[in-house]
């Protein structure tokens, strides 16, 4: 027995013992996870995925009934840690909605900038799921509401003229931000989402109006002066 054999049968009572075994189903969904963003729902088969994973399509077959349940899992999976990131992105201005959504796009920029992104996971899998029955179709829409219905909130605690017309708008520049992204690069449109943002909120959150109070001791000032 070499040392590196003794070394390894030493530490196998303990150590490796406390070291959790990953599931085969997390192998595979995590081995999906990668593949899919990086290159596509369609060019990916099962036994791509299970080579990769470490194990056989049979396996694959117990913990997914289909390659179409995979595919809806990853995408309910991207979702989880999207709406965790979302609520990072806010949580430090809690009762300040304009601040909030600020905040996203400030943080949105970090996001799609990053290197290895290859956009929205969503919008990439929407293209090659046009079936309107797929499951994952179903988590996509079911994804890109909850979006729209949380940009409309913010814009109306914001104190938008018109929430539902800013929150769709703000989307609408988010969504077009990834696809830029993937065009031009963090030096191109996207560059300019922060300002475009502030500028949208500027247009349709009209100014505080001033209190009497603020109204009297203003005019006090003028008085003395």
């Amino acid at each position: 027995m070499n040392t590196m054999t003794k070394t390894l049968s030493a530490g196998s009572g303990s150590s490796a013992a406390a070291v959790p075994k990953v599931r085969v189903r997390d192998r595979i969904l995590d081995t999906a996870r990668g593949l899919f963003y990086r290159y596509g729902l369609r060019a990916v088969g099962v036994e791509a995925i299970a080579t990769e994973a470490g194990t056989n399509k049979m396996s694959f077959y117990r913990c997914f009934p289909s390659k179409d349940e995979l595919i809806a899992e990853y995408l309910r999976e991207q979702g989880r840690g999207y709406w965790d990131w979302w609520d990072a992105a806010i949580a430090p201005h809690a009762g300040d909605a304009r601040r909030q959504l600020e905040a996203l796009f400030d943080n949105y920029m970090t996001l799609t900038c990053k290197d290895g992104s290859r956009g929205c996971s969503f919008g990439n899998a929407v293209v090659e799921l046009p079936e309107g029955d797929h499951p994952g179709r179903r988590v996509i829409e079911q994804h890109k509401a909850e979006m729209r219905g949380r940009l409309r909130t913010l814009s109306s605690e914001a104190g938008a003229t018109d929430p539902e017309a800013l929150g769709d708008t703000l989307m609408l520049l988010m969504e077009g931000g990834y696809l830029t992204r993937l065009s031009f690069c963090s030096q191109g449109p996207i560059s300019v989402a922060g300002k475009a943002v502030r500028t949208l909120l500027d247009a349709h959150i009209p100014a505080v109006a001033p209190t009497a109070r603020t109204v009297r001791a203003a005019s006090s000032k003028r008085s003395k002066a």
